[in-house]
């Protein structure tokens, strides 16, 4: 009989994982050894940091639409990897954290390391199940993953009691979990269709995980046959051609002010799979609460957040993919012709918006995104973390391809460099991570694991020796009072060199071009740090 490790590691082949990312810890010893035997179908990525560790899981499972995967040690190694957990929670990403845990024996004494992780974990977790019955190992583990990956997708933590490892469990289930997906009711779909028929200016709102080229290819005749305008929520830019006539912007920060202007005059609101959060509601204003000032149709798969903000005119519970589809079915008898001056007009205000801007003095970063856009494939993944540089890569980067941004909805800095990483080795391509300085070096350690893995990322560091987010903010409230947001920075590129990175320091504008070049041409990771002036604190705003 398989003992609950080697139950584990063949459950996770079923579920079709292929990447492990970990640090390594003596309370999981026994999985780490029955991942040596399946070391051929699993990949096991050691990180540097357990939010690195997390994050690349994350990501991984941003492009893949399975659960990731990620291994850490008990107390500190869990706590260290929460902010990844978190991440996954408010992105709504499918996640299974496996924490190697106390004894049964030692368990409720504050025992080294011990933690309650139903208590730590459990305002953003969906669950937290404890590996702790041998016999049902393989119902435990099925279990975790169906929740990870159904309704509202989210993260799992599974813990795994170390003196339990070595115990004799039954086989693994053969099958993946399954993952159910609600459809749009036929009269629902149809009192949509009567809605978008009288609209004049209507308005597609897009959002939410787990997108693909389908959905996207529906939603994209939905909105050619309908004639309706397509945004996107923040920090989902891809699920919309961007170069396309009927794109009009992405909502959340830095928001083209046109746009929010466009959007709260629209006379219908199509909502399809996004949580229409916070940031991206711009503080739950647009579209207002608790009633929306225009018709609000909200199609989501989680129920719970049907209705739970704010009151729909229509909720509609259904997966994003079968309700992308019963829109391109609604798109051909709904006749969209007057609406032609509206989608024109938000389009030419698109075009507008990302324009790049100028900079007084320094390295100018639209215009290094502008360059990075037109070198490199669309295709290309660009990942980024938290801070006001986030602010010209959304505006001025055009994804055209699904699946091509992975950007933290929670906020979190540090995220940009582990995702780009775990970009690269999920796809086999080339990878862009645009960090700012103190962005960057929550997670720069992972330079160490791009050239362990041989990951090709490309690391744009925007330097401006600040926490420029803060700062801003700081100067709003407390103008010319600057305390706590200066950095002192290494040199980058020598930084990078430390790793074997190769790295190359740009000071102005027009010598980025050779420094890319040169920089794709580096068969692995590589680094460009472009020094800003802290004066530019957001596009087209100085302090």
């Amino acid at each position: 009989m398989p003992t609950v490790s080697q139950t584990l590691v063949k459950a996770l082949g079923a579920q079709g994982v292929t990447r492990v990312f970990c640090v390594p810890g003596e309370s999981y010893l026994a999985v780490l050894d029955a991942l040596y035997d399946a070391r051929d179908d699993i990949d096991l990525i050691t990180c540097r940091h357990e939010a690195a560790a997390t994050n690349m899981a994350e990501a991984e499972a941003k492009l893949t639409g399975r659960a990731g995967v990620a291994m850490v040690t008990r107390g500190p190694g869990a706590t260290h990897a929460s902010i990844g957990i978190h991440t996954a929670f408010q992105d709504s990403t499918p996640l299974v954290l496996f924490v190697g845990d106390v004894g049964t024996d030692m368990a409720g004494r504050e025992a080294f390391q011990e933690i309650d992780y139903n208590r730590y974990f459990g305002s953003f977790a969906k669950a937290v199940i404890a590996l702790d019955r041998p016999a049902r190992t393989p119902e435990l583990l099925a279990r975790a993953f169906a929740l990870a990956v159904s309704g509202r997708p989210g993260p799992v933590v599974v813990t795994l009691p170390e003196d339990l490892l070595l115990a004799d469990a039954p086989p693994a289930l053969a099958a993946p979990a399954l993952r159910p997906e609600p459809s749009p009711d036929a009269g629902a779909v149809a009192q949509l269709a009567a809605m978008l028929e009288t609209a004049e200016r209507p308005v597609l709102w897009l959002g939410g995980p787990d997108w693909t080229a389908d959905d996207r290819e529906h939603v994209r005749t939905f909105a050619e046959a309908a004639n309706v305008s397509v945004v996107t929520s923040w920090r989902r830019k891809a699920h919309f051609d961007n170069g396309h006539s009927h794109y009009a912007g992405e909502l959340g920060l830095g928001a083209n002010p046109t746009l929010v202007e466009r959007v709260t005059s629209s006379d219908l609101i199509i909502a399809l799979g996004t949580r229409l959060g916070e940031v991206t509601s711009l503080g739950y204003t647009l579209p207002a609460v608790p009633q929306p000032g225009q018709p609000l149709v909200h199609i989501h798969p989680d129920a719970g957040t049907l209705g739970d903000v704010r009151r729909p005119a229509l909720a509609i519970q259904s997966s994003s993919r079968l309700a992308a589809k019963a829109l391109a079915e609604v798109g051909y008898v709904i006749d969209g012709s007057a609406r032609t001056d509206w989608v024109a007009s938000a389009r030419a205000d698109y075009e507008d918006w990302t324009r790049p801007t100028d900079v007084e003095s320094g390295v100018n970063p639209a215009a290094v995104i502008h360059q990075l856009s037109e070198a490199l494939p669309s295709g290309t993944v660009f990942a980024n973390g938290a801070g006001n540089f986030a602010g010209w890569l959304h505006r001025f980067h055009h994804h055209r391809e699904v699946g091509t941004q992975l950007a933290p909805t929670s906020g979190a800095m540090g995220y940009g460099v582990p995702a780009a990483i775990a970009a690269a080795l999920v796809t086999g391509n080339r990878s862009v991570c645009v960090a700012g300085d103190g962005d960057f070096l929550m997670s720069g350690s992972e330079l160490a694991t791009a050239v362990r893995y041989g990951a090709k990322t490309l690391f744009v560091v925007m330097d401006n020796g600040q926490l420029g987010t803060i700062r801003m903010h700081q100067e709003r409230d407390f103008p010319g009072r600057q305390s706590g947001t200066g950095l002192t920075n290494p040199d980058f590129a020598a930084y990078a060199a430390s790793f074997g990175v190769p790295g190359w320091t740009v000071e102005r504008t027009e010598d980025f071009a050779a420094a890319l070049r040169e920089a794709l041409a580096v068969d692995g990771p590589a680094l460009i740090c472009c020094r800003t002036d802290p004066s530019e604190i957001a596009p087209g705003r100085r302090i």
